[in-house]
């Protein structure tokens, strides 16, 4: 079943359930009220009022009392200097109809409860996590130990780790990539064999060749 009813200066065809905004009415939210001026009923039958429907209503929750969207008013008068802008919120009440009434049926004094949503079940969480790989190796299913390099890796940096970026061709996301293989030193990057670089940029898709000859002389002048 639906209604047509009127308040105010407005038409508005509801149903049960349904949630309107209307202009302002002086009540609180929570509040039941009943909205008396039903135009009309249609649902197996129709019935028309004259001018409304003689002992039907709908009854409704006032959910909160709110302010619509800001409109811009903007007046000009053209050659006479004169411009004035202006906004304005026009104040509306959220209902929410609970029911229609017809042959004067009373409006509940409370809402119905509402059915309480079935709780969200979680999926099962992943067993507990084992000792994690190395990033790089998860990264690019990689691992670095089996690829016979002649530098020695480290599972943690001896003391503070050096500052790899200072290197010609390596840069923040080069030094991670180092980092995750477990090179942190210096003194690691100038054991780099030509063999050893080929590896790794294979591997690791390090962008362009590393420059082993150039960081003999780059770690010669940062160790010194």
């Amino acid at each position: 079943m639906f209604a047509v009813i009127r308040t105010g200066g407005k038409q508005y065809k509801v149903v049960k359930d349904d949630i309107l905004q209307v202009e302002k009415l002086e009540v609180e939210a929570g509040d039941i009220i009943t909205l008396d001026d039903v135009l009309m009923l249609g649902g197996e039958t129709t019935e028309i009022g004259t001018p409304t429907v003689e002992g039907a209503s709908v009854a409704a929750e006032v959910l909160e009392q709110k302010r619509d969207k800001k409109v811009i008013v903007f007046k000009k008068k053209r050659r006479q200097n004169y411009r004035r802008k202006a906004g304005h919120r026009q104040h509306k009440t959220v209902l929410r109809v609970i029911d229609i009434l017809v042959g004067g049926a009373k409006a509940p004094k409370k809402a119905p409860a509402k059915k309480a949503a079935a709780p969200k079940v979680d999926a099962p969480k992943a067993a507990a996590k084992t000792e994690a790989a190395p990033k790089a190796a998860a990264a690019t299913g990689t691992d670095a130990s089996s690829l016979g390099l002649t530098v020695e890796l480290l599972s943690a940096p001896n003391g503070k780790k050096d500052n790899l970026t200072k290197l010609s061709a390596i840069g923040k996301v080069g030094e991670k990539k180092l980092n995750d293989i477990g090179i942190f030193h210096y003194s690691q990057m100038a054991q780099i064999t030509a063999d050893d670089a080929a590896k790794l940029d294979k591997a690791y898709s390090f962008k362009g060749a590393l420059p082993i000859d150039v960081w003999a002389t780059e770690i010669k002048d940062l160790t010194s």
